[in-house]
C-alpha cells in the first residue's frame, strides 16, 4: 500500500464483525519480564536504568533475540553478539577500569549473558553492565549502517511497513479484535510546520515520519493487543525514552485490567509507589480531552540483501538498521471521542498553524503567551498529516 497516499486499511468495518473474544492464553501466561517490558512501554522509560533482566530460560532469550533481528540458529549472528561483547568489555576496561569476570568477559556464550543478568549475585551485575554497553554499541552501528545505506527513505519506510503490517495481520488473524489499522508517512510540509511550531526548530527530532495507528474494540482489549505487539514486533529495549504519551491506560490501571500482570506487582524493579501521580502527558495542540497511547520505537530491520552496496559493512556494522516508528493505540470509544469538538484533527491543525504564524510574524513573546510551552513527546493528535 502506498503510504504517501495515506491509505487506510480497515480490518473490520464495525465491531460487530469481530470474533467475540480474543485468545488471551498468551496474556494469562505473562512473565515478570513481560510486566517489566509493558511498564517501560507505558511510561516511556529506559532499559539503561534497569538493574536486572527477567528471562527464565533459553526459549525466552531466543524469542527476545529474534525480536531484535538476531537469529539464534545463525552462527554469523551469534558471532556478531560475541563481537559486540568483546567491544563492550574493551570499552568498560579502557574507560572505567572495570575488571570484568572471565566468564562474563569471554568464557560463556554472549547469548547466556541475558540469563546471567536475570539471576542474582555479583556476576549478574557485571552481565547487566556489559549488556547495556552492547545494546548502545549495536544501536550506534545500526544507525551508522542506515546512514551509509544507499537506499531512499521511501524504501526504508517500505521495509518497516511490510514488517509491521505482516505482524499486525497475524495478531488479528489469531483472534485479537483490532477493528481499525492504518499507517502513514508525514509529508514534507507537515515536518516543516512541526519544526516551526516547536521550540527546538532545526535541532528537533521528528519521531512520527512513519506512524501506525491501531484501534481495538474495547478498553479491555488493549492489554492483550499490546502484549502481542511486545512479543511479536517491538523490542522493549528500543522503545524511545521520554516519548510516550499515555492518557488511556496508566500502569496501575493496566494491572487492574490484567490480573495476569498484577500478580508480579511486588517483584518489579521499581516499587509501584514510585509511580506517584501518573501523568500520561499530552500534546500542547491537542484538544482538552484527547486521549491516546502513543509511543515511539526504533524498530530493527534486517537489510542483508543490501549489504553488498555498503563497502566494509558486512564485518563492521552488522546487518540491522533502526527506523524510528511511532505507534498510536486506543480503543474504539476513545477514538470516537477524539474526533469530536475541540479534539478533532482540524482543530488541532488550526491551533498548530496559529502558533507557527505567531512565531513567524512576531517571535517568541506573543506565541509563548498564546501557547505556553510544555515538555511533551513529539506526536500529532491524529493519524493524518
Amino acid at each position: 500500500m502506498a503510504a504517501d497516499e495515506k491509505t487506510l486499511r480497515t480490518l473490520a468495518a464495525t465491531t460487530a464483525t469481530v470474533t467475540p473474544r480474543p485468545n488471551v492464553q498468551r496474556l494469562e501466561q505473562a512473565t515478570l519480564g513481560d510486566v517489566e517490558a509493558m511498564r517501560l512501554l507505558l511510561r516511556g522509560g529506559s532499559v539503561i536504568d534497569w538493574h536486572r533482566l527477567a528471562f527464565h530460560d533459553a526459549s525466552e532469550v531466543d524469542r527476545f533475540l529474534a525480536l531484535n533481528e538476531f537469529a539464534p540458529e545463525s552462527a554469523d549472528d551469534m558471532d556478531r553478539l560475541e563481537e559486540l561483547r568483546a567491544d563492550a568489555v574493551e570499552y568498560l576496561t579502557r574507560n572505567f577500569s572495570y575488571r570484568i569476570p572471565a566468564d562474563v568477559a569471554h568464557d560463556m556464550p554472549a547469548r547466556d549473558l541475558l540469563l546471567l543478568a536475570s539471576s542474582r549475585g555479583k556476576k549478574q551485575t557485571y552481565a547487566c553492565i556489559v549488556l547495556k554497553v552492547m545494546h548502545v554499541m549495536h544501536h550506534l552501528a545500526g544507525r551508522e549502517l542506515l546512514f551509509k545505506l544507499p537506499v531512499s527513505d521511501d524504501e526504508v519506510f517500505g521495509f518497516v511497513e511490510a514488517k509491521v503490517v505482516k505482524v499486525v495481520e497475524e495478531i488479528r488473524a489469531a483472534g485479537y479484535p483490532i477493528v481499525e489499522f492504518a499507517w502513514s508517512r508525514k509529508e514534507r510540509d507537515s515536518v516543516v510546520t512541526k519544526l516551526l511550531a516547536k521550540k527546538a526548530t532545526i535541532a528537533a527530532d521528528v519521531f512520527d515520519k512513519l506512524r501506525f495507528r491501531l484501534i481495538t474494540r474495547s478498553l479491555e482489549d488493549l492489554p492483550p493487543v499490546l502484549h502481542e505487539m511486545l512479543h511479536r514486533l517491538i523490542p522493549f529495549n528500543y522503545v524511545i525514552p521520554g516519548q510516550t504519551v499515555n492518557a488511556i491506560l496508566p500502569f496501575r490501571r493496566f494491572l487492574d485490567i490484567a490480573p495476569a500482570y498484577a500478580r508480579f506487582s511486588d517483584q518489579l524493579q521499581l516499587d509501584l509507589d514510585s509511580e506517584g501521580i501518573e501523568d500520561g502527558g499530552s500534546n500542547e495542540f491537542s484538544g482538552p480531552t484527547y486521549k491516546v497511547i502513543n509511543f515511539v520505537a526504533d524498530l530493527p530491520v534486517r537489510i542483508d540483501q543490501f549489504l553488498c552496496r555498503v563497502p566494509g559493512a558486512e564485518t563492521d556494522l552488522g546487518a540491522v538498521i533502526f527506523v524510528l516508528t511511532e505507534f498510536q493505540v486506543m480503543d474504539a470509544e476513545t477514538a470516537r471521542a477524539n474526533e469530536a469538538g475541540e479534539n478533532s484533527h482540524v482543530k488541532y491543525k488550526a491551533r498548530q498553524h496559529d502558533r507557527v504564524k505567531a512565531r513567524l510574524a512576531e517571535g517568541e513573546s506573543r506565541s509563548a503567551v498564546s501557547h505556553p510551552p510544555s515538555a511533551i513527546p513529539d506526536s500529532d493528535s491524529d493519524s493524518d498529516d
